[in-house]
């Protein structure tokens, strides 16, 4: 099965909603000539035209306009999913796994960490209430937290 770049699908886009090589390529930040070889590529690999070219208009054929109805919708789903991943790339998510005495949850990480968990929802916290010297890696925690006398 031929490998289609989903560029040359973007091309087509362009060419069919501006209707015009030169104003699509300057849109897409390319040469006209390059513009018109990805859409030539694109067909040829298909093996069937998809635009009606001119010297003074760009018409889509009937099988474009298929293509372009199928294709278009989901591309833009791709790209709204792409821009919400973005978006949301500086905001911590997870979960989050600390050990500590009930003393050290109570007074030093919970005032502190109640209002990070109202600001990020898709963070998850899971503290543990436990004075034994554990190992943070076998319990499998993000880390611990021991009052002096016990870290020992």
């Amino acid at each position: 099965m031929a490998r289609h770049h989903y560029g040359d699908l973007l091309a087509l886009i362009a060419v069919a909603r501006e209707r015009n090589f030169t104003r699509a390529a300057a849109q897409l930040d390319m040469s006209q000539s390059m513009l018109s070889s990805r859409i030539r590529a694109l067909e040829t690999r298909l093996g069937i035209r998809l635009l009606t070219r001119t010297t003074r208009s760009v018409a889509v054929t009937e099988a474009g306009q298929y293509l372009l109805a199928e294709i278009t919708p989901r591309l833009a789903d791709i790209e709204a999913e792409l821009q919400r991943v973005i978006a949301h790339n500086d905001a911590p998510a997870g979960n989050v796994r600390i050990t500590a005495t009930d003393h050290a949850i109570d007074t030093l990480l919970w005032p502190r960490l109640a209002p990070l968990l109202q600001a990020y929802p898709q963070l998850q916290l899971e503290l543990n209430d436990d004075y034994a010297r554990s190992d943070i890696v076998q319990g499998r925690f993000d880390f611990g937290v021991r009052h002096r006398r016990w870290a020992r």
